[in-house]
């Protein structure tokens, strides 16, 4: 069975002035996301600035996301790295904090061969019981995961049961879906492409979006899966621009700074990220009052 299925939050990490988790709002945050339909928590990932997050604070939040969240719905925790042994590790810790799956990014910088991958994949995977999901995002690790290496990993690792696809190469997408034969759980990576991936079968979408609009996210991936998919895909081009001004600087940027218009109190990021260009936020501010997010 899917860990979810529609789609799940990718969710920001707030922050306090002086650089420490704002936990406050976080808990505010998560209400939010269960109170408008998100279909999963995943944290302490990209958009969550897992990178720049200590080892401590890193399963801190983690711990603090499966607390608060008490099962409502899944919480996937982001525990992958560019070393085995700390992403084994980070992986170990939260299982026991009581997750209900993991996702794991390919080794960036460093990279790794196929077989490389395979192995490192495999020597997490097996250090948990929990289901883990795979993340493939080469335009920012560095580090393609091949649909052969994907599909070998879930059909060889019983707890590797899916992927999270980012790379934006429908055809490399299709031709998983084709190999797998129903053996992985694809979910799309970016917003812009849901609809596209769920006609490949794929089961959602990891969403950045939906930190701002976790309803109208959903509603995208139920429609679909509902068989509704003129609907779907109506929705899904609503939202372009919006998605458009969300990736128009380095992802969490935009998004933590749309919170902030929103009054959510997501404060500050974490260098070398930094805010946002004056022209790019009255973009943002233009496609979140089209969308609907906040008056003109």
């Amino acid at each position: 069975m899917a860990i979810f299925k529609g789609a799940g939050v990718a969710i920001v990490t707030p922050m306090l002035e002086d650089g420490a988790v704002d936990y406050e709002q976080f808990q505010k945050l998560i209400e939010f996301q269960i109170e408008n339909g998100t279909d999963a928590i995943i944290v302490c990932g990209t958009t969550g600035e897992s990178s720049t997050l200590t080892h401590e604070e890193h399963l801190d939040v983690i711990r603090f996301c499966a607390e608060k969240v008490a099962r409502r719905v899944p919480v996937i925790a982001g525990t992958g790295s560019n070393c085995t042994e700390t992403a084994v590790y980070l992986s170990k810790e939260a299982e026991k904090a009581g997750v209900d799956g993991l996702l794991l990014v390919s080794p960036y910088y460093n990279k790794a061969t196929q077989n490389g991958l395979y192995a490192h994949f495999k020597t997490v995977a097996d250090a948990v019981k929990i289901p883990c999901l795979l993340y493939n995002v080469p335009g920012r690790t560095g580090c393609n995961i091949l649909p052969e290496t994907v599909v070998r990993l879930c059909r060889e690792v019983s707890n590797i049961v899916g992927v999270k696809e980012a790379s934006s190469d429908i055809k490399q997408i299709a031709w998983l879906a084709a190999l797998a034969e129903g053996c992985v759980d694809i979910y799309s990576g970016n917003d812009h492409e849901i609809v596209p991936i769920m006609s490949l079968g794929g089961l959602g979408v990891i969403s950045v979006l939906s930190n701002i609009a976790p309803a109208q996210t959903h509603e995208i991936c139920r429609t679909y899966l509902d068989g509704n998919v003129k609907e779907s895909a109506r929705l899904q081009m609503k939202a372009l621009e919006l998605c458009n001004a969300l990736f128009c600087e380095v992802n969490p940027i935009p998004v933590k700074k749309a919170l902030n218009i929103m009054g959510m109190g997501t404060g500050h990021l974490r260098m070398p990220l930094t805010e946002m260009e004056p022209a790019n936020v009255e973009r943002l501010k233009k496609a979140m009052i089209n969308y609907g997010l906040i008056g003109g």
